[in-house]
């Protein structure tokens, strides 16, 4: 087989790197290599365990999208990839010879090795297959009492899901508080006591030594002795790049495992890119080389590459990832983006915060109407914005990605004073307090007056 653009992977990264490339270069001949028949949505995979019901109901529309441009699908496996020859291997025994190749293979879940007890039944973890993950949803059926390890987005998404679907489900986090790598300790410990009112065990500043059973899963083992009892457990420690593949045929990976790429998307083979989990990311602000995970940051690498496949466009760079995650618990959602306070600190920024607790709605009589607070980070200085935070109703994932455009434009609080915005009393909070405006106003006096 032949074709001009090879793309492998058919989530996120692949889906979209594939259409974006299509449309830019519709004479070119494009195809996708994909080991799985009905794509995932990613970020959907937690609700699969209960608001969604099945994972039938959380598919992307890959096939029918790659149909409708022409892009040609093989279901397979590549094993290889030889660069020298432009081509690569497949599990079938077939080859397929490529101008250009984009590399989607994403990430896999993080199985300590030395956590003893991990290859026990109904120990779970949380990978982005299909058939893997509707044999554990039918298995956590039979299971009164699970164990989560691991407070990140996944864990702490999963773990709620599977409350509300009737569940004992303990946290256990080696952190201080859940979801502690996204978020500045006030709005954890928000999310610490939204998950506990909703009936979630957390146990945090803790670590667990050994998942206990003959054959099947009977409890854990914490790090102080304790044993909790557990029908099933999930590791949702983290992801690593699935990157061996590449590593393989010799092109070069970060400390993280990641491909190194450029602001491009290519590899260090020009014929070569890298998009999505599998791919190098560099922290917008700092610039220094970071491990996000995103399939929204996938996506706008998967633009770039695709649009960059045969010839180069300076205005369309990847600049650096900004970080912007989004969750919800129940009518309670969490946003950010950009650096939190914790990390300006860290990296030695002189900034100051904005913050302001006002409502979504406006008057505040209205019923469905939503505490919403706002924290902004700024540099000093140039009053930058380079973070924000937001805790409030459903509408916090669009207000989060505002503040994700304000971060990538380099906006300033001064330009946040007089941006021109548009409010109603039934979709958001009123003009006079406006919780992003009045966080701006905040930071801008410490600005002013502060040396």
């Amino acid at each position: 087989m032949q074709t001009d653009i090879l793309v492998i992977g058919s989530s996120a990264a692949g889906l979209v790197a594939a259409t974006t490339g299509k449309r830019i270069y519709p004479t070119k001949e494009f195809m996708v290599v994909t080991s799985q028949d009905k794509t995932l949505i990613p970020c959907g995979i937690p609700y699969i365990f209960g608001s969604v019901g099945s994972s039938d109901k959380d598919l992307l529309p890959a096939e029918k999208m790659f149909d409708s441009l022409g892009i040609k699908v093989v279901y397979d496996v590549v094993v290889k990839i030889d660069r020298d020859n432009k081509l690569v291997n497949l599990k079938s025994g077939k080859e397929v010879k490529y101008e250009k190749l984009v590399i989607g293979t994403g990430s896999v879940p993080v199985i300590p090795s030395w956590l003893k007890g991990t290859a026990l039944e109904n120990v779970f973890s949380v990978p982005k297959n299909k058939v893997y993950l509707d044999k554990m949803q039918q298995k956590l059926a039979n299971a009164k009492k699970i164990v989560t390890i691991g407070a990140g987005f996944i864990g702490v998404e999963i773990s709620d899901e599977l409350v509300k679907a009737g569940k004992e489900v303990t946290i256990v986090e080696k952190l201080p508080h859940v979801l502690e790598l996204a978020f500045d300790v006030d709005i954890s410990l928000k999310a610490e006591k939204i998950l506990s009112d909703r009936g979630v065990k957390i146990l945090t500043n803790i670590g667990v030594t050994e998942i206990l059973g003959e054959s099947k899963v009977e409890g854990v083992v914490l790090e102080n002795g304790e044993k909790i009892e557990a029908d099933a457990v999930i590791l949702a420690i983290g992801y690593k790049p699935n990157t061996q593949l590449a590593q393989d045929c010799g092109l070069k990976v970060n400390d993280f495992g990641s491909i190194k790429v450029d602001e491009y998307m290519r590899t260090d083979d020009s014929n070569v890119f890298a998009v999505g989990d599998c791919a190098e990311k560099r922290d917008f602000v700092t610039r220094k080389v970071c491990n996000i995970m995103l399939a929204s940051t996938a996506c706008a690498e998967a633009r770039i590459a695709g649009m960059n496949l045969m010839k180069l466009s300076a205005i369309k760079t990847f600049s650096g990832t900004i970080s912007i995650f989004s969750t919800a618990l129940g009518s309670n959602a969490f946003g950010v983006a950009g650096l939190t306070e914790r990390i300006a600190k860290a990296e030695n920024f002189n900034y100051v915060t904005g913050v302001f607790e006002g409502i979504d709605r406006h008057p505040g009589t209205l019923n469905d109407t939503h505490a919403q607070s706002v924290k902004l980070i700024a540099a000093r200085e140039s009053g930058v914005i380079i973070g924000g935070e937001v805790f409030g109703g459903l509408s916090v994932g669009e207000l989060t990605n505002t503040i994700g455009i304000m971060i990538q434009n380099r906006m300033t609080i001064n330009s946040m004073l007089t941006l021109q915005i548009g409010t109603h009393p039934l979709l958001t909070a009123s003009p006079a307090g406006y919780p992003l405006m009045k966080a701006a106003e905040d930071a801008s006096s410490k600005i002013v007056f502060c040396s």
